[in-house]
């Protein structure tokens, strides 16, 4: 229930040097959709790209590494992955499509594939489907105000944002850190992420995040058919360095904690919601 089913949970990060570097963590992602592309598994991904305005996300059709490359790294404010679906299928023509995005956009997929309404002939499409995890979320104004009233950092000068031990970080491109408690954030936070039970991505194929790993690495879980296929080729052909998730420290135990925190804090949310309008609470989609 709090980790969601998986077939494999290891610590893992990119062999490639030049995903490594600039990576958030472990580049899996970005990896594991280089593989995909390069071994025909995908024709291109929907990834979040840099927008016109910094920091601000957009979705793009990445088709080569280049534009994988350009698209790395988490961005704390929503990117609208799931509405190039079509866009990709239709207008790029792709009849292998990989995603990336939070665990509400991978419950979004879901449910785009089980109830198909006016996406004829896309579900069968959704070649790999990678889940990041995730705690919440900024608007774009809410993450500019972080960044630059708090983190007194312009948001053109950020070239990193981490969330992580307790605090929100900004590295700048001089090499400057600034940070602040995570608690000073909670105010900014969309209010839709207070409803969600999934810190873990569940519903993705593959799902990663920094959590449970140490700093460079990521950790992975495996968790349907589709991404064992793809994960247990491309680490046969030596696209990652992995360690036993058990060896590592603070290992799923962290993980189990935060995912835990995340859904008893938001269940109240749900209980507080089911004593208005039609007083009945919003369902548990995940049992």
């Amino acid at each position: 229930m709090v980790l969601g089913n998986y077939k494999t949970a290891v610590s893992a990060r990119a062999a490639d040097a030049d995903i490594l570097k600039c990576s958030q963590d472990g580049g899996i992602v970005t990896q594991l959709f280089t593989y995909a592309l390069e071994e025909g598994i995908i024709d291109g991904a929907i990834v979040a790209a840099p927008g016109d305005e910094p920091w601000k996300p957009e979705p793009v059709v990445a088709t080569t590494k280049a534009e994988l490359l350009a698209a790395r790294g988490t961005k704390y404010t929503i990117s609208p992955n799931m509405m190039l679906i079509k866009e990709a299928t239709r207008s790029y023509g792709l009849d292998k499509v990989g995603i990336v995005g939070t665990p509400c956009q991978m419950q979004a997929l879901r449910k785009a594939q089980l109830y198909p309404m006016a996406m004829r002939k896309v579900p069968d499409k959704i070649a790999l489907a990678i889940g990041i995890f995730c705690m919440e979320n900024f608007p774009y104004m809410g993450l500019e105000t972080i960044v630059e009233d708090h983190c007194q950092t312009k948001m053109e000068s950020a070239v990193k944002m981490d969330i992580g031990k307790g605090k929100f970080s900004v590295y700048t491109e001089r090499g400057a850190l600034s940070q602040i408690p995570l608690a000073a954030t909670h105010k900014y936070e969309q209010p839709g992420c207070h409803v969600c039970l999934d810190y873990v991505a569940n519903l993705a194929d593959v799902s990663t995040g920094s959590v449970g790993s140490p700093d460079g690495w990521s950790t992975v879980f495996v968790r349907t058919k589709k991404g064992e296929d793809v994960w247990s080729k491309a680490i046969a052909a030596g696209y990652f360095e992995t360690k036993d998730i058990a060896s590592v420290k603070p290992g799923l135990d962290l993980v189990t904690k935060l995912a835990t925190g995340k859904i008893d804090k938001n269940k109240k949310t749900l209980e507080a919601r089911a004593t208005l309008g039609v007083n009945k609470g919003l369902r548990n989609p995940y049992i």
